[in-house]
């Protein structure tokens, strides 16, 4: 079981799986929680498979590992312990984020960065999302809709965003950043 230093906030951070910890969104989010007095604990996928956009069996196995995965790294979490959590996950990361809150009746808010169709099947309270208006990896009017009709706080990033909420100008890409990051950084104060 991970040692945790503090026992009233808890952050857990998913990765997707061709966007780590290390990567701009997940990084920045771990720092604001961590700046928030949150401990951390990150979710680290392995032997996932690739090049999945074209392949539905890939991708089921993909959904399956990635919660098995968070299943197996955060067995032995005492989640009573804590006042206040907050999942993070990224792309498929919102998926095994939002299966494994419902399926445990965790009291936690959601952040999830580019969220895929999916992670909206499991229902959700409190959770504010992002996503760019030109990501591939999600039907942009089903997600809105989704989200509508969940009370998902959805933030969608305007000018041509793809799935790394970028679009390949550094200084756009970091403004999108900061833009969500406020965000977040807001979310995370309001408990």
């Amino acid at each position: 079981m991970p040692r945790v230093r503090n026992p009233k906030k808890l952050a857990v951070i998913i990765p997707g799986i061709g966007y780590g910890n290390d990567r701009p969104l997940l990084y920045y989010s771990a720092r604001i929680l961590k700046n928030s007095g949150f401990d951390l604990l990150k979710v680290e996928f392995h032997d996932m498979p690739t090049d999945i956009s074209e392949d539905d069996e890939l991708k089921k196995l993909a959904v399956q590992l990635a919660c098995e995965q968070t299943e197996s790294s955060l067995a032995g979490v005492d989640f009573a312990a804590y006042q206040d959590i907050v999942f993070v996950g990224k792309s498929l990361g919102t998926i095994a984020s939002a299966k494994y809150v419902a399926d445990h009746g965790i009291p936690a808010r959601q952040i999830w960065l580019t969220p895929v169709e999916k992670s909206f099947s499991f229902g959700s309270d409190n959770v504010v999302a992002f996503i760019g208006d030109s990501d591939l990896w999600s039907d942009l009017g089903k997600v809105r809709r989704m989200a509508e009709r969940l009370g998902v706080d959805l933030s969608v990033i305007t000018g041509g965003y793809n799935h790394s909420l970028e679009r390949g100008s550094l200084k756009s890409d970091l403004k999108a950043l900061e833009t969500v990051l406020t965000k977040i950084e807001e979310f995370v104060r309001n408990e």
